[in-house]
C-alpha cells in the first residue's frame, strides 16, 4: 500500500467505519476520501503537482491530515510549520523547503495562502480519474528540526521511510483495526504523524486530534473519547502526575500510552503508572530516523530506566568516536540504519555528510547497551559538561534530582567558570504543595554523586521552560544564564 492510496482503501473496505476526528467534526472512511479529494482538487486548481512541496501551518485539527493525504495524491510533499512561529520564522521554512502555497487560517506570509474553507470545494473529475502516484521513492515530508545550533535543517523523509516506519511501530505497539488513537502532540513533528495518525489508519484503526493539551481537562476527553492509547513526551506525564490526587479518572480504555522525545525518569513512570492503572511504553529515536529506533516490548521485560530493544528492521549500535562499533557495556554514540533513516537535510549535503556515514545514522546521542541488549541513554553529546578536565553528563545529576519526591522536573546545564572551565547548574520545578530547601537538594547529591558531579548550584523555578514539543528547553536555560551573566563561584 502507498499512503495516497490510504485513504481510497479504507473508503472500499468499511465506507461507514470511523476514521478521524477533532473537536469539530467526525469522519467516517468515506467521508475522509471526499475530504481528501476536494482538498487535492483545490491544490490541484493552485497549480499543485508532482515534485511540488506544500506548506500546512496550522493547529492540530483535522485539515492539516487532509491536507497530508490530498498532497501525497497528487505527487507533492508537504512541510508542516509550528503555528507559534513568528512571520519571520514561518517565511524562512517556506523559502527554504521551496514551498508553492501555504494552508494556513491567515495569510500573513507572502506565499499564497489557501485558508481552510477552501479545501472544501468541488471535486474536479480529473482528480477523480487520476491514479495516486505508487513511488515509494517520492519526497513526503519535510520535517524541520528544532534549529538549537543555527536554522532549522529540513530532514527529508519519503513514503519508504513513512511506510517502514509505520509497519515498525504497528508490529512494536500491537495495532490492529481495533486501535484508536488519541492525538495529543503537534502535528508538525514527525512523532504525532507517525504514531498517532498514519500508523493506526495503516492498521485499520481510527485517530482523535485532540485541541490544545491541558492536563485539568486531559482525563475528561479520554472519558468521552475512550481511545486505546496515546503518545506523550516526559513534560506531560510529569504535569498529570501534578494533578490533584482526588483527580481519579476512568482509564479502562486505554491498552497503553508511549512515551518518546527525551527520556523518561524511572521513578516518573512508576508514579504514573501506580497512579493512573496505564503501562506506559518508553521509546526512543529522532526526526532524521523518521520517530523512532528503540521500544520497550509491550509483551515482554519492560525496563524503566532504559529506553528498550531496537525495533525490528533497524540496527542501533554504540560507536567510538574513530568509528568503532562497541561492544555492550561500553559507553559511545548511538547510531542508526536502516530503511527508516532519512535520505538527507535539504539542499545541505555537507551536513548530511557528517550526520549519514556509510550508512549510519549519527544520532548526536551518548548511551550504552545493559547486558539484555536495552539500551540505556546518557545524554547529549553537546550537553556534556567539561568541569576542570572531568566529563560530567547532565542526565545522571538530574536522574538523582528526580528521586526526590518534592521534584517534578529538573534539568541542568554547564555554566560558566573562569578556573574549572564549566561547572554543574541545576534547575529544578517543584510539586504543587511541595516544600522542598535547595539544602535538601544539595544533600540528596552529595549522598548520590561523587564531589565533582555536584551542582554548583540549584535554582528552584515555578516551572522549566518547554520548547514546541514539550521537551526542557535548556538553550532557553543556557540563555537567560547569559543574559544575567552570572556564574557559580
Amino acid at each position: 500500500m502507498h499512503l495516497a492510496t490510504l485513504p481510497d482503501v479504507r473508503a472500499e473496505q468499511r465506507p461507514d467505519a470511523p476514521a478521524l476526528a477533532d473537536d469539530a467534526v467526525n469522519l467516517s472512511n468515506a467521508d475522509f476520501l471526499d475530504r481528501v479529494l476536494r482538498a487535492a482538487t483545490t491544490l490541484r486548481r493552485h497549480g499543485i503537482a508532482s515534485g511540488d512541496v506544500v506548506a500546512v501551518r496550522l493547529p492540530n485539527r483535522v485539515e492539516l491530515v487532509i491536507t497530508l493525504f490530498a498532497a501525497w495524491r497528487l505527487g507533492a510533499a508537504v512541510t508542516p510549520i509550528n503555528p507559534a512561529l513568528t512571520v519571520a520564522e514561518a517565511e524562512y521554512q517556506i523559502a527554504d523547503s521551496g514551498a508553492k502555497i501555504v494552508i494556513a487560517e491567515s495569510a500573513d506570509t507572502a506565499v499564497k495562502t489557501i485558508g481552510v474553507a477552501e479545501l472544501e470545494g468541488a471535486i474536479d473529475d480529473a482528480v477523480l480519474a487520476s491514479s495516486p502516484p505508487v513511488e515509494v521513492d517520492t519526497l513526503a515530508l519535510l520535517i524541520y528540526t528544532s534549529g538549537t545550533t543555527g536554522k532549522p535543517k529540513g530532514v527529508m523523509l519519503d513514503h519508504a521511510n513513512l511506510l517502514a516506519m509505520c509497519s515498525m511501530a504497528i508490529e512494536s505497539v500491537g495495532l490492529g483495526d481495533d486501535q484508536h488513537s488519541l492525538l495529543i502532540l503537534p502535528l508538525f513533528h514527525v512523532n504525532g504523524i507517525v504514531v498517532s495518525i498514519l500508523s493506526p489508519l495503516i492498521a485499520g484503526g481510527r485517530a482523535t486530534i485532540a485541541g490544545k493539551f491541558s492536563p485539568k481537562t486531559f482525563f475528561r476527553v479520554i472519558e468521552t473519547v475512550r481511545p486505546t492509547y496515546f503518545s506523550a513526551v516526559p513534560a506531560i506525564y510529569a504535569m498529570l502526575t501534578a494533578l490533584p490526587e482526588e483527580v481519579r479518572p476512568d482509564t479502562s480504555s486505554l491498552r497503553l500510552a508511549v512515551c518518546g522525545a527525551a527520556p523518561m525518569p524511572a521513578e516518573l513512570i512508576e508514579r504514573f503508572e501506580n497512579r493512573f492503572g496505564v503501562t506506559i511504553i518508553e521509546g526512543y529515536g529522532l526526526s532524521e530516523g523518521t520517530c523512532a529506533s528503540t521500544i520497550n516490548p509491550i509483551d515482554g521485560v519492560r525496563k524503566p530506566g532504559t529506553v528498550g530493544l531496537p525495533m525490528k528492521g533497524q540496527e542501533v549500535a554504540i560507536m567510538d568516536a574513530a568509528g568503532n562499533l562497541l561492544p555492550a557495556g561500553e559507553t559511545g554514540e548511538v547510531v542508526v540504519r536502516g530503511p527508516n533513516v532519512m535520505r538527507g537535510y535539504l539542499n545541505k549535503p555537507e551536513e548530511t555528510a557528517k550526520t549519514i556515514v556509510d550508512g549510519w545514522l549519527h544520532t548526536g546521542d551518548v548511551g550504552r547497551f545493559d547486558e539484555d541488549g536495552y539500551l540505556v541513554l546518557v545524554d547529549r553529546i553537546k550537553d556534556m559538561i567539561i568541569r576542570g578536565g572531568e566529563n560530567i553528563y547532565p542526565k545522571e545529576i538530574e536522574s538523582v534530582l528526580y528521586g526526590h519526591p518534592g521534584v517534578l522536573e529538573a534539568a541542568v546545564i554547564g555554566a560558566p567558570h573562569e578556573v574549572l572551565g564549566e561547572v554543574p547548574l541545576a534547575f529544578v520545578a517543584l510539586r504543587p504543595g511541595a516544600s522542598v530547601g535547595t539544602d535538601e537538594l544539595h544533600e540528596l547529591c552529595r549522598g548520590s554523586l561523587s564531589k565533582y558531579k555536584l551542582p554548583a548550584d540549584i535554582v528552584t523555578m515555578d516551572a522549566l521552560p518547554k520548547n514546541s514539543v514539550g521537551k526542557i528547553d535548556k538553550p532557553a536555560l543556557r540563555a537567560g544564564l547569559a543574559a544575567t551573566a552570572g556564574s557559580p563561584a
